[in-house]
């Protein structure tokens, strides 16, 4: 079984911590997770934009001048894409983008994706993220600790108002509940931190 150190917020080693390879032990599975991950960003679009196509605009169909004599372009009506006001080509209408993905699926992708993070060494597990305000000064100042200079996601068992604060005014670093972790944003993100409360409650709804 694969074993990672703990920290405290300090950047010191405060000990180890043995994880499941049930979880954290799975092969890194690029198909898979391309799926997962396009099915949930599809799932993300709303499909409501819309727009007129010729034979929806208001207005009527007369030819505008005849044919030919006019020494003006042809036209058969005023509603058409090259005037003003006319319809649009190919318009776009209201669409269900959805995807759907089994849960087979999401739980093999999701292991697959954090354990290459944990392969990677970009997993930093601390014994408990407590701070003493709300303040984004005190979020950096933990960054800082562990030398986190790009994207991070801080994974909490639950929620933690003072976190969530501290965290909302720097940029590429979001807050996150453990029992709402997805792939997306696991390899969307360069660093995670997590508590232990938070690797526990990974491991008890991702075991067979």
């Amino acid at each position: 079984m694969a074993k990672i150190d703990v920290f405290d917020m300090t950047g010191a080693k405060a000990g180890t911590l043995t994880l499941s390879d049930e979880v954290f032990g799975a092969e890194y599975n690029e198909a898979l997770i391309h799926q997962v991950v396009k099915a949930y960003l599809a799932n993300q679009r709303q499909g409501t934009k819309s727009a007129l196509t010729r034979s929806e605009v208001r207005g009527h169909a007369k030819k505008p001048w005849r044919q030919k004599g006019t020494g003006r372009a042809r036209h058969g009506s005023t509603k058409g894409p090259q005037w003003r006001g006319g319809g649009v080509v190919f318009a776009p209408k209201p669409r269900d983008f959805s995807q759907k993905i089994n849960k087979q699926m999401k739980r093999a992708a999701f292991i697959s994706a954090i354990s290459t993070k944990l392969a990677q060494n970009d997993i930093i597990v601390v014994n408990e993220l407590k701070l003493n305000a709300p303040k984004t000064k005190e979020m950096k100042k933990l960054l800082d600790n562990f030398k986190v200079n790009k994207s991070a996601l801080v994974v909490l068992k639950g929620s933690d108002e003072s976190v969530s604060r501290a965290s909302g005014n720097i940029p590429k670093v979001n807050v996150c509940d453990s029992d709402l972790l997805n792939v997306y944003q696991i390899v969307a993100t360069n660093k995670l931190i997590l508590t232990q409360e938070a690797i526990k409650s990974i491991e008890e709804a991702y075991k067979a």
